[in-house]
């Protein structure tokens, strides 16, 4: 085995058998039934050609995302592969790898530093502030002191939940650009961000070194399809072509992932029930003494429990699962349907009561 792989634990959150599953951000929400059966009547049809590869470039699936996104955006701008983290992958094999490194501001999404690893990415941990917020001076201080070929930014910030403002995206976009350097923003939650938070997507234009990243894994409740997809200049999907695997995104993956396009506001229609439920959440835990961060996304991130641990366990004894994403004193719940949520507040104020 490869020296920096060494003693490294795999990516994986606890997969238990609970009645209210609330630790991997996923929309609980189940695929609405003329979804299902559009996705089938698609993968049915793609299912006689099986014997056949894929289309290798996927036009069609791209020229829907580009639709989907907007902003001027056409089937040349946009790339996809299986879910954001082999995207994110295919960034760092192209633009990465042995003698180059990545940057980014921690605590953050935990696969980063994995995706290094596993391309042979010297990865650089930036510093936050002591309320885990990312200030647009800080972010460019810290590119420009450490130079690194590629910058990630996640925005809304898993596990915190807040977005960036636009001012850091371009702060670090032109302090990259000093060393050449590749700034992703990725933006798996943006979805769920809060009315009048704006997208990195708006930057898109005169940015060539600037990718954003998104997924049908959250807001389209399809985690289990696997489909990321990023938008950025056609030189960009240009050099990730040349470390694609062949024909890495099936036909099956394919036709689902334009099943559900065609039917987004059908699937979408569960967002605005989602930041609900998140807002009832932030609420409410204020209301019970603790400390939730506001949030961008669709799980909410919370302290002030003298034992996170502890709270932890209880929940997970009535029945709830959280995530403990390792950062001493908080944890982070999914927003789901409202009996999940309430079970989730039922059980943290049990929790309160007996501590």
């Amino acid at each position: 085995m490869r020296e920096n792989l060494r003693g490294m634990s795999p990516y994986g959150a606890p997969q238990l058998d609970v009645a209210v599953a609330l630790n991997t951000n996923e929309n609980t929400h189940p695929v609405p039934q003329p979804v299902v059966d559009a996705i089938s009547e698609r993968v049915s049809q793609a299912a006689g050609q099986l014997n056949r590869y894929p289309d290798r470039e996927f036009t069609e699936l791209r020229t829907a995302l580009a639709g989907y996104l907007g902003h001027g955006l056409g089937a040349e701008n946009l790339w996809a592969a299986n879910g954001s983290n082999e995207i994110l992958q295919q960034i760092l094999q192209a633009f990465g790898g042995p003698g180059r490194s990545v940057l980014t501001f921690v605590p953050t999404y935990s696969m980063y530093p994995l995706l290094a690893s596993g391309t042979g990415t010297e990865f650089i941990a930036g510093r936050r502030a002591e309320d885990f917020t990312l200030s647009a001076e800080s972010a460019a201080a810290q590119v420009r002191e450490h130079t690194p070929n590629v910058v990630f930014l996640c925005s809304p910030n898993n596990p915190t939940g807040t977005a960036l403002g636009l001012d850091v995206v371009r702060a670090v976009y032109e302090a990259a650009a000093e060393s050449d350097s590749m700034v992703i923003v990725d933006e798996a939650y943006a979805e769920f961000a809060r009315f009048g938070t704006p997208s990195a997507l708006t930057l898109l234009e005169g940015r060539p070194r600037l990718i954003v990243t998104r997924t049908m894994s959250k807001a389209f409740a399809l985690a289990g399809a696997r489909l990321g997809y990023f938008a950025a200049a056609p030189e960009v999907t240009d050099a990730i072509r040349l470390v694609r695997l062949p024909y890495h995104l099936s036909a099956v993956s394919q036709a689902t992932a334009l099943a559900a396009l065609e039917h987004k506001d059908v699937l979408l229609s569960t967002v605005e029930d989602i930041k609900m439920q998140r807002d009832r959440i932030v609420d409410d835990l204020k209301r019970l003494g603790l400390a939730p961060a506001e949030s961008d996304s669709n799980f909410v991130f919370y302290g002030g429990m003298a034992d996170a641990q502890r709270m932890w366990q209880h929940l997970l004894d009535h029945g709830v699962l959280v995530r403990d994403v390792g950062i001493p004193g908080h944890l982070r719940v999914t927003a789901g349907t409202e009996d999940e949520t309430t079970a989730f507040l039922t059980a943290v104020e049990s929790y309160l009561q007996s501590a």
